[in-house]
């Protein structure tokens, strides 16, 4: 509400005499030396206790306490407010204060009730007339109400009296009959009803400029109100309407018989065009408010051209977009009228001057959208109006103003298009006017929000530069002052200039922005070679032999299992729920290079990559930007701070934040939704020991091998690259990256089906196996993912859509357990890798050494410069790994005999394995051969019968025997062409594996044979 000016209540205070108010409200006062005496009204006064000083116009009362001065009085006298008090003062101003000797000398003494504005009779619709002409007559009396029209450059006469424009300061209430009476009761009640004031009494308004929205009839339907102070409570609303439907139309007279409208976003904006001589204008209540009304007005009023003149933001462009459509479906040309970023048409006109002439220009710049379907448009063109046109369109309109300056015009109007610019790398050089402008840095300004550059401006001898925001209205004034004084040129003149160089950059901004995002999400064209050999890998028989290959190529050493693994991990971004992966590892033992590797396979545009990430970055990546993507952070502790929302990323498949921040329409806080979808493949390295359990159960965790004989390959391929053959792996690495990557482009996110799922089978003995299960799963689906250009694309109706999907071979299954084994199984062990390493080495050491001094394992000692000299390790090594131990009850720690040394004991007495991981649980490849997948007749497959039963008479053993050995021979030849598939697809170095590979055409042949003898 407006504060009463301090100038105002002083004056109350001193022209209405006090001692009249008392005496007007019928006590009676006695002289007593300078002061006037008598009872008190506001407690049972038998002696006079009252005492009013007519010098100082207060009162005092020595019973009660009671004290003040007129507008206290009142207040205390009526029970009214102090605002209420004030009005009633008002009323009866000029009060003269009269001598004291002649307290009869006033023309009345008695505080008269202030008149109601509304008739105790009236219909709501004369009585939301009647509120209209108030709120005008309060705001020609309300100095504040008109400083803010002042500041929006709309405090015009003809506007005020045209639209009764008026101003809600909460006075309307006290004018009102009490709510006690029938009288008031009823007007408050109508005016309730209406949506004027609230059920706590109080004005809807309040604070506000209202501006009444009329129907075809001329009858007021609706109430606009704008506050005017901006020191509101958080969550106070600028913008406020009558609650109810939305109706009337601003400004319908003036559309009657045009062609051409203007159409803004807020009833301000309009008033703008229409005080700068633009009657043919109206607004939308906001940049959603399309009424069906507004629609219809402007058919029935025969507007052929719509300009569209919203704020220049999201929300505005969204309206515009949405309004526009509704346009053209109703037969109307279309144009989106362009201000700067940021603005909206009262903001222009206030910031390039001469205003008129500035939104002519906007005018004239409308950017064409579309036509509507007409009879008579047959013969026109789809092109934007000329100038010559938009002048025509306005021409009584554009009268110069008496105080525009010429320069000021003539340069300004020079269209953004005409001026020329010549565009360097470095910088940007304008003529405008004679006067010379260099701008550099436009480069970095890749925010549609933001234009901070640097600007030279040259005129002769004289220059001025600085570096500033060009949409900061503030920024730009202190450029055009400094830049005055430097060039002797008037503010006026750099100002008009600033204004055409703005739209100059901004057309240069939106063409770089436009390109860089072009550049993003520009997927490269192959060429029909490189097609084809892109096609011809992904055809290739032993893909995953090929992918270590290429590896090698690359120059990455070692570590077969985890670049399968990781390579997988990577395609796996293309399913629903993709894998993560946590390289670890000691630092400097190549865990970057690894991930390095792998990501320089993938393509550029499906991946990203950074160093470490805040707590909320993720939130704002976008909502599409990450989907069936890699992720990848450099290290794990990078992103600490960002790990919730990256575990929730990989287990939901997306994220999302609620943030306060302020709505660009209505100006009040409120909640936002940032969402981040996915499915997005997680991918960072970590030097940490012991991993968070939650990174542990989301990731597959791939250790490196730190190994003696891993550095001395890693040394001579190091040495290699220095070598005339280097340099030739060097070129050939190129094409192995580019073949890569091209054929990653070409896989697409099928659905994969696993007819085999129900069939195989996982550890369960821990909760965390739940999502190792998953992990397994998921890298069959990889694998199969990777292979679509060698399987089925088959299709199944899913409801109204067809779903297109790829099946899981057994070779593939073979392949996946192959890599579980060696991933998983030290996963799932409670010791990291290096540490059982180092265990090994102990204990092979200690039951060395206890067999040569024929010692028991409890009485042999041994210190940590033992284990280094036995393990080669480096001491920082030795200490972690060594603690692990320690806190696992692998060693026991014994002081030495100097004291402060320290001796291990050796307390683990099993065995070691250090040749290969083995997972258990996993069902062999083999096993699932039986099965023998059969689209005809296989049970597994919904729909279709199991397999059917045996006969029941019995055979003769002799035939038994024979039908057992042929049934043997049968699998042998069926199982043997699978098994020759998996020696092939499976790691050549791995003798586990490969003794597991014929485990089970062994078994079904040795059961045969059994069968066989005993019948």
């Amino acid at each position: 509400m407006p504060r009463i000016p301090d100038d105002e209540l002083d004056r109350l205070k001193a022209e209405i005499s006090l001692v009249r108010l008392v005496e007007g409200r019928g006590i009676a006062l006695a002289r007593q030396g300078k002061d006037w005496v008598g009872r008190c009204p506001f407690h049972a006064d038998e002696t006079p206790s009252l005492v009013v000083t007519p010098s100082k116009n207060l009162f005092h009362c020595f019973g009660c306490g009671a004290a003040g001065g007129p507008v206290d009085w009142v207040m205390k006298l009526d029970g009214v407010s102090f605002r209420h008090a004030v009005e009633l003062l008002r009323n009866d101003l000029p009060l003269a204060a009269g001598s004291e000797s002649e307290p009869q000398a006033v023309k009345r003494s008695t505080v008269a009730k202030l008149a109601s504005p509304l008739a105790s009779d009236a219909d709501d619709q004369t009585a939301l007339g009647q509120v209209v002409d108030y709120y005008r007559a309060t705001l020609l009396a309300s100095p504040d109400a008109l400083a803010y029209l002042e500041k929006r450059g709309l405090r015009d006469a003809a506007l005020i009296e045209r639209f009764r424009l008026g101003f809600a300061n909460r006075s309307l209430a006290y004018r009102l009959p009490q709510k006690n009476r029938a009288s008031g009761a009823a007007v408050r009640g109508r005016l309730q009803a209406l949506g004027v004031l609230r059920e706590s009494g109080h004005e809807h308004l309040n604070g506000s400029i209202v501006v009444p929205l009329c129907d075809a009839a001329g009858a007021v339907v609706q109430l606009y109100g704008r506050k005017v102070h901006d020191n509101l409570r958080p969550g106070t609303a600028y913008h406020l309407y009558l609650p109810g439907p939305q109706r009337g139309v601003w400004n319908l007279e003036g559309l009657q018989g045009c062609e051409d409208a203007i159409v803004c976003e807020a009833l301000f904006d309009a008033m703008t065009f229409w005080v700068h001589g633009f009657r043919n204008v109206t607004s939308t209540y906001g940049a959603g408010g399309v009424s069906d009304e507004l629609l219809a007005a402007l058919v029935a009023c025969g507007v052929r051209r719509v300009f569209i003149a919203f704020d220049r933001d999201a929300a505005g462009d969204a309206g515009a977009e949405k309004l526009g459509a509704l346009l053209v479906e109703r037969g109307m040309e279309v144009f989106r009228v362009r201000f700067p970023k940021g603005m909206d048409a009262n903001e222009y006109a206030l910031t390039m001057q001469p205003a008129q002439k500035s939104l002519a220009l906007a005018l004239k710049q409308a950017e064409w959208v579309s036509r509507g379907v007409r009879a008579v448009d047959a013969d026109a063109t789809e092109t934007a109006v000329t100038e010559s046109e938009i002048v025509g369109q306005f021409d009584e309109n554009l009268a110069p103003s008496a105080g525009d300056d010429a320069s000021s015009q003539s340069s300004f109007l020079a269209a953004a298009s005409d001026i020329e610019a010549e565009v360097t790398d470095a910088e940007i050089l304008l003529t405008i006017n004679r006067r010379q402008y260099r701008v550099r840095g436009l480069s970095k300004a890749t925010s549609a929000e933001v234009m901070k550059v640097n600007v030279l401006v040259r005129d002769g001898t004289g220059f001025h530069v600085d570096t500033f925001d060009l949409y900061s209205a503030k920024a730009r004034a202190g450029f055009v002052a400094q830049a005055s004084r430097e060039l002797g040129v008037s503010e006026a003149v750099l100002k008009s200039d600033l204004g055409a160089l703005l739209l100059k950059l901004e057309e240069l901004q939106d063409q770089l922005i436009r390109g860089v995002l072009a550049k993003q999400d520009a997927q490269p064209v192959m060429n029909d070679a490189e097609l084809q050999s892109a096609l011809t890998w992904l055809r290739s028989p032993h893909l995953l032999d090929r992918v270590l290959d290429d590896f090698a190529l690359c120059g990455v050493v070692g570590e077969e299992a985890n670049k399968q693994v990781a390579y997988l991990a990577a395609v796996s971004r293309l399913l629903p729920r993709p894998l993560a992966v946590l390289v670890q590892s000691s630092s400097a033992a190549g865990k970057s290079s690894l991930m390095e590797a792998v990501l320089r396979l993938m393509p550029a545009e499906q991946r990203i990559q950074y160093s470490a990430m805040t707590g909320q970055s993720l939130f704002y990546l976008g909502e599409q930007n990450l989907k069936h993507k890699i992720l990848a952070i450099s290290e794990e502790e990078g992103a600490s701070q960002a790990s919730y929302a990256l575990k929730l990323l990989q287990s939901e498949g997306e994220v999302s934040i609620a943030s306060t921040g302020k709505n660009a329409v209505t100006g009040n806080l409120e909640t936002q939704t940032y969402r981040v979808e996915g499915p997005v493949m997680l991918f960072s390295t970590t030097t940490a020991i012991d991993l968070d359990e939650e990174l542990l159960n989301r990731c597959l965790v791939l250790s490196v091998d730190e190994s003696r004989e891993q550095t001395q390959a890693i040394h001579a391929a190091q040495r290699s690259r220095r070598t005339l053959a280097g340099l030739r792996a060097g070129v050939a690495r190129d094409e192995v990256v580019a073949l890569h990557q091209n054929a990653q482009r070409l896989l697409r996110p099928l659905v994969v089906v696993n007819p085999y799922a129900e069939r195989l089978t996982f550890l369960s003995e821990k909760t965390r196996m739940r999502r190792d299960h998953e992990k397994y799963l998921a890298l069959i689906d990889a694998i199969a993912l990777l292979h679509q250009y060698q399987r089925e694309v088959k299709r199944e109706a899913c409801g109204s859509a067809v779903v297109e999907y790829i099946e899981v071979e057994l070779l593939d299954i073979a392949q996946a357990n192959a890599l579980a084994h060696a991933v998983l199984g030290r996963t799932l062990d409670e010791l990291p890798p290096q540490t059982r390493k180092l265990l090994g080495l102990i204990a092979e050491h200690v039951r060395a050494s206890c067999a040569d001094t024929r010692m028991k394992q409890s009485d042999y000692r041994f210190s940590r410069k033992t284990v280094r000299a036995v393990s080669g390790w480096s001491d920082g090594q030795l200490k972690v790994h060594c603690a692990r131990l320690e806190d696992m009850e692998y060693l026991l720690v014994h002081r030495g005999s100097r004291g402060k040394s320290i001796e291990y004991e050796l307390l683990f007495d099993g065995l070691v394995d250090q040749e290969v991981p083995h997972l258990m649980g996993l069902i062999d490849a083999e096993g699932l051969q039986k099965y023998g997948y059969d689209g005809e007749k296989s049970g597994v497959k919904r729909g279709k019968s199991a397999p059917s039963q045996g006969q029941v008479s019995p055979k003769s053993g002799v035939s038994q025997g024979a039908e057992i050995v042929e049934n043997a021979e049968k699998i042998s030849a069926t199982v043997a062409p699978v098994d020759d598939r998996l020696k092939n697809a499976l790691p050549v170095n791995d003798a586990a594996v490969n003794r597991s590979r014929t485990r089970g055409a062994a078994s079904l042949l040795a059961a045969a044979s059994a069968s066989t003898s005993e019948h």
